[in-house]
């Protein structure tokens, strides 16, 4: 959206495709107009005065071509032409696999967050909140302001870690603020550092679940099992595109450019940084991509405050090696084509696993266990193929016969 908008500014046609029904993002994107934030309300605000092409629900899945873009929708395919493409596609909560993870009730931190914002019943439910990063935090605010109750916040980093976190934060008055109303809106729910899941019990559904802390453990009764293990890019359609990955992110130059020309790139997908950093890395790509490299200058510097905070995020929040012995052998790490890790441990890379067990290639295409596997392993899932994303058979005879794709109204802008 801040792409968009100040690519618009700058008078160049521009149009924003999004998979998802509205804009916004997985901050933004259940908000109603009364319930915006004053920040989401200024940007849907300006998007609407300067004349952006918005097509909602249409999900890019191949390039068949420079400059072209293939995209379905719950009908249509759509072929996308562009002069200049900026990419933000966010990021995903990483999954770990341990006993039991697999039962129904067992949800990613966020993924729980949005369903209870699309309106699954939560009040008087127990959910356990685990794994690690500040968004444990906001979801379980988030969940106990609709009426759950939350036992226990699960921290997997170190006490001290976090109090290096809180130093790093005295330079950033904005995150302290955020940080006071998230203490309000958890008051009273214990909050437990060096503390990580063990196993999920249940038999047909979530039971209860065992959580380490320390040397010790202890079992919870709960209804969910809120977990995630901070978040992982979707770098996917930026290495289709043949954007250069360095260290698990994409590499983009201080416009924001890829190592492709006239594609850029903003936000997770270039470092793991928050919704602020990620508007103003928006915001140069937006400005980049429509020629006006001088308006970009002007906002290096707020850039590097808030990627200096990412980096501190990220040394934060890093994985403890004790989680590598969570999975038990018969743990499954593929959930699409049911691998267990005793399985995998015969393997010595991404590519073994894949070629004798089909690991990563059901329907998630590796997004869930190919993190875990890059964690578990240190391999290194690099294999990505058209479609990034499931598509229908339909559409891809369609693409083939090209007369029947439908062309969007996006063409020659950015």
């Amino acid at each position: 959206m801040a792409a968009a908008v100040r690519a618009a500014e700058c008078g160049v046609h521009v149009g924003i495709v999004d998979d998802n029904a509205t804009l916004g993002g997985q901050i933004w994107r259940a908000e109603s107009e009364d319930g915006q934030t004053k920040e989401a309300a200024r940007w849907h605000r300006l998007l609407q005065t300067t004349g952006v092409t918005t097509l909602c629900g249409r999900r890019v899945f191949h390039q068949p071509g420079p400059g072209i873009l293939l995209a379905e929708g719950a009908e249509n395919l759509f072929e996308l032409s562009y002069q200049s493409l900026v990419l933000a596609t966010g990021a995903r909560e990483r999954f770990l696999p341990f006993p039991g993870w697999t039962l129904p009730n067992v949800m990613g931190a966020g993924g729980l967050q949005a369903m209870v914002k699309s309106g699954l019943p939560i009040r008087g439910k127990r959910v356990v909140v685990a794994g690690t990063g500040p968004l444990l935090l906001a979801v379980a605010a988030y969940l106990r302001g609709h009426g759950a109750e939350i036992p226990v916040i699960c921290e997997q980093a170190s006490w001290s870690s976090l109090a290096r976190f809180g130093v790093a934060l005295m330079g950033q008055p904005g995150k302290i603020v955020q940080g006071l109303k998230l203490k309000k809106g958890i008051a009273g729910v214990p909050f437990v550092a060096n503390c990580w899941p063990l196993v999920a019990h249940g038999r047909k559904t979530l039971e209860s679940v065992t959580i380490a802390r320390g040397r010790k453990s202890e079992t919870i009764e709960c209804d969910y099992l809120a977990c995630g293990f901070h978040l992982v890019p979707n770098i996917e359609l930026p290495q289709l595109l043949g954007c250069n990955i360095l260290g698990g992110y994409v590499q983009v130059d201080r416009f924001q450019q890829t190592t492709v020309k006239g594609i850029f790139c903003a936000g997770e997908p270039t470092s793991i940084g928050g919704v602020e950093l990620s508007l103003i890395e928006g915001q140069i790509a937006g400005v980049a991509a429509a020629g006006h490299e001088p308006e970009a200058r002007a906002l290096f510097d707020a850039r590097e405050k808030s990627r200096r905070f990412a980096r501190v995020l990220d040394q934060t929040f890093c994985l403890r090696r004790e989680l590598r012995s969570l999975p038990s052998p018969e743990t499954m790490v593929c959930r699409c084509e049911d691998v267990p890790y005793l399985r995998l441990q015969e393997h010595t890379s991404w590519r073994a696993a894949k070629l004798h067990t089909r690991c990563g290639m059901g329907p998630c295409q590796g997004r869930v266990c190919g993190p875990a596997t890059q964690f578990l392993f240190k391999w290194n899932p690099d294999s990505v193929r058209p479609p990034v994303f499931p598509a229908r058979v339909e559409n891809l005879a369609a693409f083939a016969g090209r007369p029947n794709a439908e062309h969007s109204a996006i063409r020659g802008g950015a």
